[in-house]
């Protein structure tokens, strides 16, 4: 259960970079962020605390396990900040925008 678990909560903190800093930028026809000490990503003191709940999914049997954080985290971010700011974010990532309150 504990490979589960790491598994989502990593692929949560994976999902946040790519939502809030994933960019490729391309410069004189090479790619600028070639590594990651040029590519942004969630550092352990940005990550928010994250539970994994373990379901049974028929009932009584396992069902399995893949990159389920993907799909939902940036729609989840991206309601969230309408929410508190009552911006609808169009695009990403998240770093692109001006959040600040008017």
């Amino acid at each position: 259960m504990l490979g589960i678990e790491s598994q989502v909560e990593a692929g949560v903190v994976h999902a946040l970079t790519a939502a809030l800093y994933g960019e490729i930028t391309i410069k004189d026809g090479r790619v600028v962020e070639d590594n990651f000490d040029s590519y942004r990503v969630l550092t352990i003191a940005e990550a928010p605390r994250i539970e994994t709940h373990l379901v049974l999914s028929r009932g009584d049997s396992w069902g399995g396990v893949g990159e389920l954080p993907h799909p939902t985290t940036a729609p989840a971010v991206c309601n969230a900040i309408f929410a508190a700011t009552g911006k609808r974010l169009r695009s990403l990532p998240i770093k692109n925008h001006d959040l600040a309150w008017t």
